[in-house]
């Protein structure tokens, strides 16, 4: 499975900043890298400093100030960086981010004070404060809301700093103002719009630091809630209890079980998989007449009823999650679909035709998803597969050997196969389409919307293919994802990319031993979802932060 040098490819969105190829039986770092990981040292963490996202920042006022608007989908989207918009190297702040920041905390902080009722919701106190109560009563809001901005007790002082532009807001206007002054200035607070971790001095390893047990419940609740933490995991770092992997083990196992935890995960699957915009998509209303947004958006929503079921009823595993029997439809995506016996707008169980369907990737939403015309691209299909579930890594084209890999003429070749055939003829294209169109090729059964078909212009459908370094040859959609599903190096890229959403950052190579220990955990579990989230927690660069890489 070794790329070809200069490679390229025809790949649409594609992501090409990911680490160097791993050991593709294994997915892991090279061999020699493993072993050194196992020498008994604690391989500390890089702890770049990390601002919130909107998911972040949305979830964050939804929960200390009971605003619901999503106020940050107003501002600038993230870089890519590590796929997920949270890659703290990736997260620069320019003067639009600032201005726009500015603009979304006075909305934040008007929609607080609006009435008497909603300032009750800060405090009881503001529901009816009196002239001669309201510093007092600002007081009790500034010590509520403030310690939950900054996910830490207030030190010394913050208080009346706090209280003081409450004076400067109250000043020729009225209490709610005041009070909208501070909460304006909280938010645009580098303790509220940025995760700080100074770390503390550990007596064992005097060249790490280690996370506060503050630090520590932020690290927690981000990454299972995306959120600030709540009360119990405030209270569980205030008493000491985070400062331990078992401490930590048992509020992560906490927080899995949450219904918050769902929707951080389908947060994930909507940035790793081509879902996200599935409601937005557009076909020729001629070439496929059944197909809607409304349609799409339903596709959307299968996808991620039926990773939710699989990964927290089922059971469980990433190899199930690619080689279901079943997945879930309402009556309308049932009708388009073909399937008979389902009716109403609840989503429900439903039986896969195997010999047609199996697993996540041949649902119709994951094939139109990676379709970006009224015509099949195995190519893109195929580097979805290759780059986004092997991280195998495969460069855009550039320069004038863009010019040459435009997609065919759709009237070229009666079938997808005989239309991209001429880039494994072309040497200069061939280094990439022999790794990509194999793989893109086996996903021809299903059309532009991902209806299944066994013809495409009245030719019947060569779905063979196969696996970059295999060679089994596989006859179609289900037999490759079985396939997939038993390839290490599908797992280890799983592992590898709930990694780098996790700890917000893209892996490098000082990240190995990480990389190592993680993917090592997921084999150990027997690839089950669940707990590769819990052992993400376990790791030594989730309790040790290296001096050296702190940035």
């Amino acid at each position: 499975m070794i790329l070809a040098s200069g490679c390229t490819g025809n790949l649409g969105d594609t992501r090409t900043n990911d680490p160097p190829t791993d050991d593709p039986t294994t997915g892991n770092p090279p061999t020699s890298q493993p072993l050194a990981c196992e020498d008994g040292l604690v391989h500390a963490g890089r702890a770049p400093l990390r601002r919130l996202t909107r998911f972040e920042y949305n979830n964050t006022v939804r929960d200390i100030f009971g605003d619901t608007t999503q106020p940050a989908f107003s501002l600038p989207s993230e870089d890519v960086g590590n796929g997920f918009g949270n890659d703290a190297d990736a997260l620069s702040v320019s003067s639009l981010l600032a201005e726009q920041l500015s603009t979304v905390a006075e909305g934040v902080a008007r929609r607080a004070t609006a009435s008497p009722e909603v300032l009750a919701k800060l405090a009881p106190c503001a529901s009816n404060v009196r002239p001669e109560g309201e510093e007092a009563c600002a007081r009790t809001i500034v010590e509520r809301i403030a310690p939950l901005a900054y996910r830490r007790p207030l030190a010394a002082g913050e208080a009346d700093e706090l209280l003081a532009l409450y004076s400067v807001g109250r000043t020729d206007a009225t209490f709610d103002v005041g009070i909208a002054t501070v909460i304006e200035a909280l938010l645009q607070s580098p303790d509220f719009l940025y995760r700080i971790e100074w770390g503390t001095s550990d007596p064992e390893h005097p060249e790490l630091r280690r996370p506060t047990g503050d630090e520590m419940a932020t690290r927690l609740s981000y990454l299972f809630w995306g959120t600030a933490p709540d009360e119990e995991l405030r209270m569980a770092a205030q008493a000491g209890e985070l400062s331990t992997k078992e401490g930590v083990r048992a509020q992560a196992e906490r927080m899995l079980e949450h219904p918050r935890a769902r929707t951080t995960i389908r947060f994930f699957f909507d940035n790793l998989l081509p879902i996200s915009n599935l409601a937005d998509l557009e076909r020729n209303a001629e070439a496929f007449p059944t197909f809607s947004k409304t349609i799409g958006a339903l596709m959307r929503e299968e996808t991620q009823r039926f990773l939710e079921h699989e990964i927290f009823e089922g059971t469980g595993t990433w190899a199930s999650v690619l080689t279901a029997p079943y997945t879930f439809m309402n009556g309308p995506l049932a009708a388009f679909y073909g399937v008979s016996g389902v009716t109403g707008d609840e989503f429900q169980q439903v039986q896969l035709d195997t010999t047609q369907r199996l697993g996540l990737l041949t649902q119709a939403g994951m094939m139109a998803g990676t379709t970006h015309s009224n015509t099949t691209n195995p190519v893109v299909r195929g580097s979805f597969v290759l780059q986004k579930l092997m991280c195998l890594k495969i460069p855009l084209p550039t320069g004038d050997i863009l010019e040459r890999v435009k997609p065919p003429d759709p009237y070229t070749g009666a079938t997808a196969r005989e239309r991209f055939s001429q880039h494994s003829q072309d040497e200069v294209c061939r280094g990439c389409h022999h790794l990509m169109d194999p793989v893109g090729f086996t996903f021809e059964n299903y059309d532009a919307v991902g209806l299944f078909r066994t013809t495409e212009n009245d030719v019947t459908i060569d779905a063979s293919g196969s696996l970059p370094g295999s060679t089994e040859t596989v006859s179609g959609p289900t037999e490759l994802v079985k396939e997939l599903a038993e390839a290490e190096e599908v797992h280890g890229c799983f592992a590898t990319r709930w990694t780098e959403y996790a700890y917000g950052l893209t892996l490098r190579a000082e990240d190995a031993c990480t990389k190592h220990e993680i993917t090592t955990a997921f084999k150990a579990s027997g690839y089950n979802v669940k707990q590769l989230l819990i052992d993400l927690t376990q790791t030594d660069a989730f309790h040790y932060i290296s001096v050296a890489h702190q940035e």
